[in-house]
Parts: C-alpha cells; structure tokens; sequence
C-alpha cells in the first residue's frame, strides 16, 4: 500500500526538482526495461560467441525473470517500510554491478548466473520507481506525473530495439549490459541530491519471508523443470524431480498466504470475480506476448535472414500504435466498460500472431512481417489500457498499491513460464540458430500464442463486468 503524500510536503509538477524526480524514476525503471528488450536481440549472437543451447538461451531471458518475479512484492513491501529511496537506490546500484558482471561474464553460465542476480536489482527498484512518483506529488499533479512516466517509458520502449540492434551490429553483445554502468550512476546522483524519502506508515512490520522464499522456490521449480525437459525428455528424473518440486513448493505457498498476517499476495482478493477474471486474462495475454517476441525477433535473424538492428526494428509499430492509442483505449473503456475491449482486444492480436506464423526464410518485411506487426499492434493498444484499470479498479483503495503489484508480478511470472514452456511446445530442439527446425517451430509457437490471446479474451467476456462501476468490489476484505 502506498499512503497519499501530504499536500504541504508533496512537491509540485512543473518545478525544477519535480522533473529531476520525474528524470530519475524514469531513467531508473527504463534502464530495467531496456535490459530486459535488448537482451533477446542479442541471442543468436550470444550462441555463436560462447556456444550456447536453447536451454542456456532460456536462462538467458529466465533467469533474469525468475528473480524479477519472484521478489518483485517484497521489493514493493520493502520500500514502504525501510523507506522507498533508499530501496529504489539498493535496486539501480544492484542492477549496475550485475550488469557489469554479465559484461564480462566468460561462460554461458556465469551470464545466466549474473542475469539472476541482476533480477534482484530489478525486483528492488521496479516498484521503487511509481512508488516514488506516488507519494512524492499530489492532487492532479500525481496524475500528470505518472501519465508522463509512464509516456517517457514508452518512448524507452521504442528505443530500445534500436538501440539493441546497433550495439549488437556495430560492438559486441557485452555492451548492451555495460551501457547500464554509466546510466546506473546518473540516476543514483540525481536521486540522492533530489528525491525526497518517504515510506508508509501504515506498513506491516513484519515481512512475508515464508511467502516470498516459497514463491521463489515454486516458480524456480517449473521453469528448471520445463527448460531442462527440452534437452533431457520427459522420462528424466531431474526433469520430473523438479517440476514435482515446483509444484509442492507453488502449493505450499498458497496456504502460507492463507496463514500470514501480512501476505504477499491476499487471497480476499482473488475471491472478487472481476479481480480473479483480469489476472487470469493477464497470464494468459502476458505469456503470449513475451513468447510471441522472444520467437520473433530470433525467427527473423535466424530464419529470415534479418540483421540484429532490421530484428530489433522490425516490432517497432507495436510500440508506436501503443503510444498514439492506448490512452484513448482507456478512455473509451471508462465510457463503454472494459469488457468489450479486453474481450475484442485479445482477439485482434490472436489474428495478428496468425498472420506472424507464416514468416520463412527471406521473408520481406512489409508483405510477410508489418501486417500481423500492425494487426496485432492494434489489438494491444485495445487491451493494455482497460486491462490495467480493471486490474486497479477491482481492489479496493487500502489494497491499491497491493493489486498493482500483483498484477505486475502475474505478467512477470506469465513471462517467465512462457520462455520455459513454449520452446518444447513448439519443439524448437536443442538449438535455436537452426532455420530447418526454427521456422517449423516458430509457426507452432505463433499458433500456442494466438490460442492464449483467445482464451484470455474469453476469460474477459466471461469475469469482467460490463459497466465500469461494476468492476469495484463490494465486500473484499
């Protein structure tokens, strides 16, 4: 939960230190993102440079998500309570020394270790970052201030596969982790001189640790064991041991919530239909778009013959159709009700992730690429908005903050689980830099995304309320 800052201590928008404010949780929560984008660009580049499998590929992406979700609520729980500075600048000084260990990092499996370690920095300052935003202004100013983050993100977003491409095409793989160093020490000195510190009140004293630890142990458990089932089959005992593991720890971690003064993640909640409804519709959406990107721009490079710069461009208008439409989705949601743009929504990517199945080998961009690009670039623009309204709106207000970060944690979590599973899915083998067995695989794996986009457009029409006002809960405790 983050408290309402006072009017007489908030600061104002337009002053010289609201922007620097507004600069240093931007710059800090894009230096995450950014990381997170450019880093698939540069796979097929990292296989040939240290000779890496499709699993060690997976852990490339995973190990990074595993950490970011499994300790992405605490990171928020932590903030409120030992101060949201000061965590913020635990996190951008973590991510910063992680980044330059996977700079140098010799082997495939330092990288993938070092990538775990820089989820953790990402995991503390993420939460950090709109926290700080939260409670440092006020009134009208507060919207202004996140509308602007939240548009200067989107811009990172644009960048970044520009900026991934080039420095993979012209440098080395290794700089697009070294790049963060500088960036890193820019936002620790403009927030130190002016961010002010805050922390909530009203914050448990106490911390989930059993929630958090078996969380973690649950998500680690089903991404090892998935990855590992790609190379080692479904008969391997570790295969089996770990999923089995995954599951008992997952399980565990339910009736600890259950138990806890303070849970991660409140059960009260999900017992709100519309709550449960966009969750559920956030996994499955989630999960298709992080595996439809992931095949993509390796398809492209691989298969297709594309360049890591023309790779990382070519989602490009995805990026800018979200920026020109979702605020008008999401004031079109607050006046038609959110359930038939979640519900549409959904439904217009599955046709755009179809129309994607059919690259191969040469395929050019504008006749084979840019119409599922745009088609399904429309329908997120159409979901995103209303998704995250509904996901806020369907908690009440002392759980705000609480419903904001699980929802985040649930289209990390969507994410993680994707990049493990849909390589077996889509029987993409034991290498990913193969175009005889990719461009097969990359069909399927389009396929399996299109049929998440559809079920989370269902699940949409069948829990999310019609009518705006239907969507705040009555008796959620």
């Amino acid at each position: 939960m983050t408290a309402p800052a006072d009017p007489a201590d908030s600061i104002v928008y337009a002053s010289a230190r609201g922007r620097w404010v507004l600069f240093a949780t931007v710059l800090g929560s894009a230096i995450a993102f950014i990381d997170a984008t450019v880093v698939t660009i540069a796979l097929p580049t990292i296989a040939d440079d240290l000779g890496a499998t499709t699993a060690d590929l997976q852990w490339t992406v995973n190990a990074y998500a595993l950490t970011l979700a499994a300790f992405l609520l605490l990171g928020g729980s932590l903030g409120d309570r030992f101060g949201r500075r000061r965590v913020f600048l635990v996190g951008v000084v973590w991510f910063a020394v992680a980044s330059v260990l996977c700079a140098v990092a010799p082997t495939i499996g330092v990288l993938n270790a070092a990538r775990a370690f820089q989820g953790v920095g990402g995991a503390l300052l993420t939460p950090g970052s709109l926290a700080i935003l939260q409670s440092t202004f006020s009134g009208p100013d507060r919207g202004r201030a996140i509308g602007a983050w939240s548009g200067l993100g989107g811009i990172a977003g644009a960048v970044a596969p520009f900026l991934g491409g080039w420095i993979v095409e012209v440098t080395t793989w290794r700089w697009i982790f070294g790049i963060n160093l500088p960036l890193a020490v820019v936002v620790v000195a403009v927030t130190v001189r002016h961010v002010p510190e805050s922390a909530d009140a009203d914050a448990a004293t106490t911390l989930d640790v059993a929630g958090t630890v078996l969380g973690a142990l649950g998500l680690a458990g089903l991404t090892y064991g998935f990855t590992a089932w790609t190379e080692r089959g479904t008969a391997d005992a570790l295969v089996v041991g770990a999923l089995a593991s995954g599951l008992l720890a997952m399980a565990a971690f339910l009736v600890a919530e259950s138990r806890a003064t303070a849970p991660l993640l409140p059960p009260g909640l999900f017992r709100w239909r519309p709550f449960a409804g966009t969750n559920a519709a956030t996994l499955l959406i989630y999960a298709a778009l992080s595996g439809l990107f992931f095949f993509l721009v390796v398809t492209l490079q691989v298969v297709a013959g594309y360049s890591p710069l023309a790779a990382g461009l070519a989602p490009l208008p995805v990026t800018v159709l979200m920026l020109l439409l979702s605020p008008r989705a999401g004031a079109l949601s607050m006046t038609m009700g959110p359930k038939i743009p979640m519900t549409v929504g959904p439904l217009v990517c599955a046709v755009g992730a179809v129309l994607l199945a059919g690259i191969g080998p040469d395929s050019p961009y504008l006749s084979h690429v840019l119409p599922g690009i745009l088609v399904f670039g429309l329908g997120l623009s159409a979901t995103v908005a209303p998704l995250t309204t509904t996901a806020l709106a369907a908690a009440p207000d002392h759980l705000a903050g609480v419903a904001s970060g699980v929802n985040n944690a649930v289209a990390r979590v969507a994410g993680l689980l994707a990049i493990a599973v849909l390589p077996l899915v889509a029987g993409v083998g034991a290498t990913l830099t193969d175009p005889s067995t990719l461009e097969p695989a990359h069909r399927t794996a389009m396929l399996v995304c299109a049929g998440l986009l559809a079920g989370g457009g269902v699940i949409s029409l069948l829990t999310v309320p019609s009518r705006t006002d239907a969507v705040r809960p009555v008796d959620v405790t």
